[in-house]
Order: C-alpha cells, then structure tokens, then sequence
C-alpha cells in the first residue's frame, strides 16, 4: 500500500458512493419524502411542476425506488404473474409478447411460469409459485381445454384475466374472434365461386381450434353449401404435409381453409409435389398471418390476430380488477382481419 493511499479509498471505503435514499431526492428537489413517495406511485395529487423537480432528482441522483418497500407502503409488488402454455407456438408466444409490452408500458414487471402440461394439478400449482411471489394479479395464456378445470378452482382473491382463450362467465377475457376470422376465410373462398370449402384443423382439444372450425361450419351452412368433415392437425407443418395427402386423395377439392399458417406451408409442399398450381387448382387461406406467411409460394392468403392489442386489453382488465379488489367477468374481444394475397381465384 502507498503511503499516499488508505483503506477507505479502496472498493469497500467510506469515499466509495452511497446509493441515494428518499430522503436524499426530497432534499434535493426541495419537497417531503411524503411528496417524493406520491410521485413514484403515480399519485394524481401532485403538481406537474413539483413532480418535474422530483423527477429531475430522481435522475441526478440516479436513484432507484425499493420496490420491496414500495410493496410494503402500497400493498402492491407492480409485478404480474404469468401462466402460459408450449410458447414455441406462435400464437401463446406472440400472446406473451403482447401481454409483455402492455405490462411494461403500465409500469409493471412480470413473472412467467410456462408449463408442459395444463392439468389442473400443474396449473395450480404454478399459481401458488407466482403467489409466493407476492403478485398482483394472474395472466393465463392456456387456450386448451385441459386449463379449464383449474380455473374454476383458483384463489378468489387474486385478479385473473385469460388472455387468448378462456371460458364464459369463469373469469376476464381478451380474446380475438377466432370465430369470425374463421367465417371471414371461409366466407372469402365461397364468395369466390367455390361450391364447398374443405378445413384442416388444429387439435381438437384446443379451444381456439374449436371456435375456427365453428366459424368454419357455420359459414358453409350460410351459404348452403355441402359440409365436410374436418381434418385435424397438430399446428405443425409435418401434420399439415401428412394430412395434405389425405385431403388431395378426396374428389373435386378446389378450396380449402386451415386452422393456421404453419400447417397452410406443409399443404403448399404437397400440392407443389403433385403439380398442383396454387390457386388455379386449389385456393389455400390460412390462420395466424405469421410473418413468413407473405413470402411462402404463392404469398398466403390469411386470418391476422393483433396479439398486441389483444395484450393491452386482457391488462386493462387485469389492472381494472386489481384496482376494484374483486374479480369480473368481463370480456374484451379484438376483431380479425382478413389479409388477401395470391394463394386464393376463383374456381377454373
């Protein structure tokens, strides 16, 4: 050690600097730390001025809010828990996404469980973790069947809102209309002089898979026109290809809606095998409108979801519930738009 040197200059010395407290913000900026506390919890009661100037020495001092103590004061962590289910999917991941964006931009962090079964028993169990962490209020993200039973049986004290798919009267939703994008698709075909539409659709204890191949149906029985059974894939692209087969081997196919883009690709493989030209023998609407969709051969016709809006929706009424210190029912529902490309003409 130097003669010119001490301990205390050292990384563990008295010179080292000390993270700014409140009471150091209040001071600087000229106010109580009562003031400095009502601005960093959003209070309404504060002027813009005196909040500008708070602020300001927020900055200066680089100071942090504890959010542990601010938990203690408000009796609110700011941090939401998240269930959500197989995100190598693009619709939960892109759900998460969305949900991710909106809990942001309100000032909240989130914690996310994500499972590999739904069963009531796991689900509930991801619940209590979440809930050990002190959280406000639960996002689900679980659009199958399976999920349902669980929650039925969650904590009636904490908020919940199931976001992508969930059951009536049970708990909040934001949702997109699966249905009505499934009809849109469907309805597009038919307008286009196709005497029937055939349907691929997604694993049938999915619930939005469900609500496709309801909005499906329905549209054809609008029209009159003669019914099919569907086919049922696993969302992948291999199931799409395999059961691509299958649908080709049934006669005067001209038209056909799938449940979602990725098993739309693997049906495109097996029409391009079997020199089928794409839409002049079979036109193709797809679901999802996953970015790649635009630059398959031809460009997919297809159902968009705004995963984003459907995210800032199911956190308004997460947030709505957390406020109001009781669940709801409601439900907020975004439409889906059709996206016309060059995978669907009218019948040769």
């Amino acid at each position: 050690m130097s003669a010119n040197s001490s301990p205390a200059d050292g990384p563990t010395g008295e010179n080292r600097r000390k993270p700014a407290v409140m009471y150091d913000v209040a001071r600087l900026a000229g106010v109580s730390h009562q003031t400095v506390s009502r601005v960093i919890n959003g209070s309404t009661h504060v002027r813009a001025e005196t909040r500008d100037r708070v602020l300001a020495a927020m900055e200066k001092l680089d100071y942090r809010p504890n959010s542990v103590a601010r938990a203690l004061v408000t009796g609110r962590s700011k941090n939401l828990g998240v269930v959500t289910f197989n995100t190598t999917l693009y619709g939960p991941a892109s759900t998460l996404v969305g949900v991710e964006r909106a809990a942001h931009a309100a000032g909240y962090f989130i914690s996310i469980v994500s499972l590999e079964s739904l069963e009531r028993a796991a689900v509930l169990q991801a619940v209590e973790r979440l809930r050990a962490l002190g959280v406000d209020g639960l996002v689900m993200i679980a659009p199958h069947v399976a999920s349902l039973g669980a929650l039925w049986d969650l904590p009636a004290d904490l908020p919940v809102v199931a976001v992508e798919a969930g059951p009536q009267d049970v708990v909040a939703v934001a949702e997109v209309d699966q249905y009505e994008g499934a009809r849109l698709a469907t309805q597009h075909l038919l307008d286009l002089g196709h005497a029937t539409v055939h349907h691929l659709g997604g694993p049938p204890e999915w619930i939005e898979a469900q609500q496709r191949t309801a909005g499906w149906r329905d549209a054809l029985d609008a029209a009159g026109a003669k019914g099919t059974s569907p086919l049922r894939g696993d969302w992948s692209a291999r199931s799409g290809y395999e059961l691509g087969h299958k649908l080709l081997d049934l006669p005067g196919v001209t038209a056909i809606f799938v449940a979602n883009d990725q098993m739309a690709l693997g049906l495109l493989r097996v029409l391009h095998e079997r020199g089928c030209d794409v839409p002049g023998d079979v036109s193709i609407v797809g679901f999802d409108d996953i970015p790649e969709s635009a630059y398959f051969s031809p460009p997919l016709t297809t159902v968009r979801q705004d995963f984003n809006e459907m995210g800032r929706r199911g956190l308004h009424l997460l947030l709505e519930e957390i406020a109001a210190g009781k669940r709801s029912t409601g439900r907020a529902t975004v439409p889906a738009s059709l996206v016309v490309r060059a995978s669907t003409a009218p019948p040769r």
